[in-house]
């Protein structure tokens, strides 16, 4: 009698595979949204004294595909608030034409245990801003991110993004030359606070998965303001972890 052929077993994914799969099946369903990071069409900054227009106003013009909502910035030349309208196109060029994300293969030696250590209230770090022109922007970092690695000690700033620490980072991959070419600007990362820690007032351990660093908006709408990674946050050594490059199809670019 012939024995049936071996079927080959199926790989079984880790838990932390497979809660990264589920967070790329979220991300790339979340950038396809109707106010996802390919819907942004145009980001308009309203007239010094004028801080509010309704929709049916700000909406003229538009499809029915179009909504509209607002956001507030400082000036970097008068310090004073800016009141701006984004529109968002449920229909935009960018995700009739989006093809995916490329990844990096989960690699779980960049999931990295590192300890938040609170500093002073109201500390800021000034971030450059893609859009700016040189400029930048003070934001608020509750603390230092720091962990070891390969003998060589790291000291992070990420700031307080509604209560998730946001790492801007960079690394060697930036605009590589081959396979391993991240997004030029750098990437993001969302870093969980201490549990215990609701204020950011006491030191805990974080774990930064670099598996889900991400791509940030920048990447996906010329309309985006990004902050670009501070020097503390650029690493010399290539994180061969996370998303690296947006890709659109039939030749589609971004404006």
């Amino acid at each position: 009698m012939t024995p049936a052929p071996h079927s080959p077993t199926p790989s079984v994914l880790s838990d932390a595979e497979l809660d990264r799969q589920e967070w790329r099946t979220a991300r790339l369903q979340n950038l396809r949204s109707p106010q996802g990071n390919l819907a942004l069409v145009e980001t308009r900054w309203l007239p010094a004294g004028v801080s509010a227009q309704t929709d049916a106003e700000a909406l003229v013009g538009w499809p029915d595909t179009v909504t509209v909502t607002r956001l507030v910035r400082t000036s970097l030349e008068t310090d004073e608030p800016e009141h701006g309208l984004r529109f968002w196109d449920a229909c935009s060029p960018a995700i009739m034409n989006f093809d995916t994300v490329s990844i990096f293969a989960y690699d779980p030696s960049w999931v990295i245990d590192a300890i938040f250590t609170p500093v002073a209230s109201g500390h800021t770090v000034q971030f450059e801003h893609i859009r700016d022109n040189g400029g930048s922007r003070a934001l608020a970092v509750p603390g230092d991110i720091t962990f070891e690695r390969d003998g060589i000690a790291y000291r992070l700033s990420a700031f307080d993004d509604g209560g998730v620490l946001l790492l801007v980072f960079g690394d060697a991959t930036n605009g590589a030359a081959d396979e391993t070419k991240t997004y030029n600007a750098g990437r993001f990362l969302f870093v969980e606070r201490p549990k215990r820690d609701a204020e950011f007032s006491d030191a805990g351990s974080v774990r930064l998965d670099f598996n889900k660093a991400f791509v940030p908006p920048c990447g996906f709408s010329d309309q985006y303001n990004c902050p670009l990674p501070p020097v503390q946050n650029r690493f010399a050594i290539a994180i061969k972890a996370g998303e690296r490059a947006v890709h659109f199809a039939d030749g589609y670019s971004l404006p």
